[in-house]
């Protein structure tokens, strides 16, 4: 009996929907261990966040009762170990909860993710955050 061929592409897939998953999941144990410990995590208009202990601490801070995290992927490719994302993220804050879409470049270097890049629009995160506190405080009325 032959193994069924599982190519890289469908490998780094695999490590980035397992990310994700546990990024929605709090399990920041299972995120890192998915993370190079010399990843780089972009994200548009902020500073890089360099090296696994710095990215750790991060995700181990969004797990607050007041915080949370939950992801749709509306596409996802890849092309060897560079995996493309589209997708809507949802940030809540308390009783503010905001959407936004987000392309996500992952780069994999051994079958972890070594670079960690989000782009979104500002303004549309800007505006997505009114939206959810004007829905907080019509649902307190």
């Amino acid at each position: 009996m032959t193994e069924p061929h599982t190519s890289v592409d469908e490998k780094s897939v695999a490590v980035v929907r397992e990310f994700l998953d546990a990024m929605v999941a709090e399990d920041v144990e299972r995120a890192v261990a998915l993370l190079d410990p010399d990843i780089a995590w972009h994200n548009t208009s902020l500073p890089t966040v360099r090296g696994l202990p710095r990215v750790r601490r991060i995700l181990e801070g969004l797990r607050r009762p007041s915080l949370g995290f939950d992801v749709t992927i509306h596409h996802i490719a890849a092309t060897g170990n560079v995996v493309l994302t589209e997708r809507t993220d949802v940030l809540r804050l308390g009783p503010v909860s905001t959407r936004f879409w987000v392309c996500g470049t992952f780069e994999l270097r051994d079958g972890k993710i070594a670079v960690w890049d989000d782009h979104y629009n500002v303004g549309t995160i800007v505006g997505a955050l009114g939206a959810g506190a004007l829905r907080a405080v019509l649902r307190r009325s």
